[in-house]
């Protein structure tokens, strides 16, 4: 398997090249032990989500990297991509808003691939 900030630095060029905003990556694992890092974006519309995570997911299996689930799809204000030691939140703006994960683990590392 590929190291994990190379998978961070593709999953963030992937959404980047999407039009994903304002992606922000954590280091969470001093946090909890559900994942080691989390990656967070905006997506502009429930389609644009769904776009987001059907091109992420694909991409992804190109490399070799396969979620072990997905979770909100259909509804698309908050789709997460279970990577295991990686997960993806992909969120409309008002949700991640409400949400907030970056002030919930606002003791996190920012991590900058």
């Amino acid at each position: 398997m590929q190291d994990k900030r190379e998978i961070l630095k593709t999953i963030k060029e992937l959404l980047d090249g999407k039009k994903a905003e304002n992606i922000v990556i954590l280091d969470v694992s001093k946090h909890t032990n559900i994942a080691d890092y989390f990656v967070i974006a905006t997506a502009n519309s429930s389609i644009h989500a769904k776009a987001l995570t059907d091109y992420l997911v694909e991409e992804l299996e190109k490399r070799g990297i396969k979620p072990d689930h997905l979770e909100g799809v259909e509804g698309g204000g908050w789709i997460l991509i279970d990577l295991i030691d990686i997960i993806v939140h992909i969120f409309l703006r008002e949700w991640r808003e409400y949400y907030d994960l970056e002030w919930l683990y606002s003791s996190a590392e920012r991590v900058d691939v």
